[in-house]
């Protein structure tokens, strides 16, 4: 049994220890928000908050986070009203959307530690987050577009 604050609350899962923290969020908690992609950390759809860090869930296993805080894409704001979400709409970033949830939680995290980043800083902060629909130049709009608010994350 392993327990850590999920979204703000304290959860216990019966996930083996050894086991990716993917699993525990969707197939414990029931959160399926955070996608399996890749499950080598190569892709980015499994990306969570770890004590405010991004992190990959799919090679995180659940004994590194006892104890710790972990956010989920459901965990940044209740009612997707979080301010990159918002961007996110008004951009129209997402395609098929099945990277989403990993790109906002990768650009949270980003804006969280650089709330004005350059067109470089957010290149090189969301480089490990694919989107098979080239969705890019989007997402990059989508990011600024929250930068230039005000946002941290």
């Amino acid at each position: 049994m392993t327990s850590f604050r999920l979204n703000g609350r304290e959860v216990s899962v019966e996930t083996p220890e050894d086991a990716p923290l993917l699993w525990a969020i969707r197939d414990e908690a029931g959160l399926t928000g955070t996608k399996f992609g890749c499950g080598i950390a190569q892709c980015g759809a499994c990306t969570v908050h770890v004590e405010g860090q991004a992190v990959r869930a799919c090679v995180t296993p659940v004994s590194a986070v006892a104890g710790l805080s972990v956010v989920t894409i459901e965990g940044l704001d209740p009612k997707g009203e979080h301010p990159l979400q918002k961007a996110w709409v008004e951009t129209q970033a997402p395609q098929c959307g099945y990277c989403q949830s990993g790109q906002i939680m990768q650009a949270a995290a980003l804006l969280a530690a650089t709330p004005h980043p350059t067109d470089a800083e957010i290149e090189a902060a969301m480089a490990g987050n694919l989107c098979r629909c080239m969705a890019y130049v989007r997402i990059k709009d989508a990011i600024k577009l929250a930068a230039s608010r005000g946002t941290a994350a």
